[in-house]
């Protein structure tokens, strides 16, 4: 998207299509004011910023609704530029009645992202605090909201410059110290900047981290239930998403085909697949599920292993065990309510140490506890400070990335002995790729990009 001339006034509706007891059309511009005059029955121009207004909406001498009209006035406003927002009845077709009234009073329709993209262009928001826009619309989880809120408070931008500030103070000093020897002494300089890099680094590799913690928060955590024939894994799927995803019978062999649904686990967001019963069948549609189902396994990130606990450990289950014991995996055991006869020693002589639940799709008995041990699997210490939470997008991932390789490949400098100049190129491109994190320092292509994946009327 290229903004075709920045002073257009642009108009779009805000708010989701769809029928509800509100919706919102939104005008950006320099005429935004003249525009909404021409479309109401009395004049807001004059009002002040921050002030609603009680109107009807006009067409051609037709009232179209009766509406409130908010006043936002340069540059207090999302977009920084006098603004006006018509709040009208939801219906679809009314809405799309009094956008095509403002768009003939002079404003033309907004391109996907233009009210954000005027945002940061006019510094109201940089590009990080844009994108948290994004992810905070598309939050589908307590964590991932709070990320996205923290994200679009700014506190991924504050430690971005942060460590460009450390960052521009080394090279100012090493380009000093070059240009006047006599008065900056750089003796012992090289490992005293090593160290400093090194706190640097470790910054860096702690958000890089929470990069894969924010993917998690917003995709949720690709799950997959395992287990052989009629174990209880259509009715854990029915369970956790709490209508009947799955067909459930007392046939083994029913579920043939992979079945996913995103489900909420209390705080959590999982992205569930339930599975055909892994066990040998003569049935070739029943194998070709059943290798569809090894495939998802090895491709997940949590397996949950559902095991009848109202029988002993077979063959087959121990294999499962095994396998589900060398990976990421919960082992439940389904059907706590008849009682159990498996042998927990035996239990963990095959599977190991890891997490084991006793668990019914009947009555809900260690749904709690799922909760706890998946939060603890994934985020152990991660939400203890809620405030620190990122939401660190795959963009972020890769310019973090570069940033420590640049600042990797300082210390090799110092290592090596090289002379202090060459300390300052890849200080200078980690100080770069940072900057494009904010958009301090980023092309208009990429800028262009990020705001093509915003819907209209944001």
């Amino acid at each position: 998207m290229v903004l075709r001339e920045e002073r257009e006034t642009v108009a779009a509706i805000a708010t989701a299509l769809g029928e509800g007891g509100i919706g919102i059309i939104r005008i950006s511009g320099e005429k935004a004011f003249e525009i909404a005059d021409a479309v109401l029955d009395r004049p807001i121009s004059g009002a002040p910023g921050y002030s609603m207004h009680y109107r009807h909406v006009r067409d051609n001498g037709e009232v179209l609704d009766e509406v409130l009209a908010s006043v936002f006035r340069a540059p207090h406003s999302f977009t920084g530029e006098d603004s006006v927002e018509i709040n009208c009845h939801g219906g679809l077709f009314l809405l799309q009645r009094v956008l095509d009234a403002v768009l003939r009073a002079g404003a033309r329709p907004s391109e996907p992202g233009e009210f954000s993209k005027r945002a940061f262009l006019n510094g109201r928001i940089d590009l990080a605090q844009a994108e948290a826009v994004m992810d905070l619309i598309g939050a589908k989880n307590e964590y991932a909201l709070q990320a996205a809120m923290n994200q679009l408070d700014g506190r991924l931008s504050d430690k971005m410059r942060a460590l460009r500030s450390d960052i521009l103070d080394e090279i100012a000093w090493i380009e000093a110290a070059l240009d006047d020897p006599e008065n900056y002494d750089l003796e012992g300089y090289p490992e005293l900047l090593s160290a400093r890099i090194a706190t640097m680094l470790a910054s860096l590799e702690e958000l890089l981290q929470s990069a894969d913690d924010g993917r998690l928060f917003r995709e949720g955590i690709p799950t997959v239930i395992l287990g052989l024939p009629n174990a209880g894994k259509s009715s854990l799927m029915n369970l956790l998403t709490q209508n009947d995803a799955a067909i459930v019978t007392d046939i083994a062999g029913t579920t043939r085909d992979i079945l996913t649904e995103q489900v909420r686990l209390g705080k959590l967001l999982l992205t569930l697949s339930d599975t055909a019963g892994i066990r040998e069948s003569e049935d070739q549609i029943e194998r070709i599920g059943v290798e569809r189902a090894r495939k998802a396994a090895e491709a997940a990130e949590l397996l949950l292993l559902v095991l009848d606990g109202s029988k002993p450990l077979s063959e087959e289950e121990k294999e499962l065990l095994s396998y589900a014991g060398k990976r990421r995996s919960i082992l439940l055991l389904n059907k706590a309510d008849l009682g159990q006869r498996i042998d927990e020693r035996e239990l963990l002589s095959v599977y190991g140490p890891g997490k084991i639940l006793r668990f019914s799709t009947k009555t809900g008995e260690g749904l709690a506890s799922l909760e706890e041990t998946v939060t603890e699997l994934f985020f152990e210490g991660v939400f203890d400070n809620r405030n620190e939470v990122l939401s660190v997008n795959a963009r972020h991932k890769e310019v973090l990335r570069e940033a420590i390789e640049s600042l990797r490949n300082v210390q090799a400098s110092v290592a090596a002995g090289m002379p202090e100049d060459f300390f300052s190129i890849d200080l200078s491109a980690a100080y770069r790729a940072l900057g494009t994190i904010t958009g301090d320092s980023v092309e208009d292509d990429v800028i262009n990009r990020i705001f093509e994946k915003f819907c209209t009327g944001k």
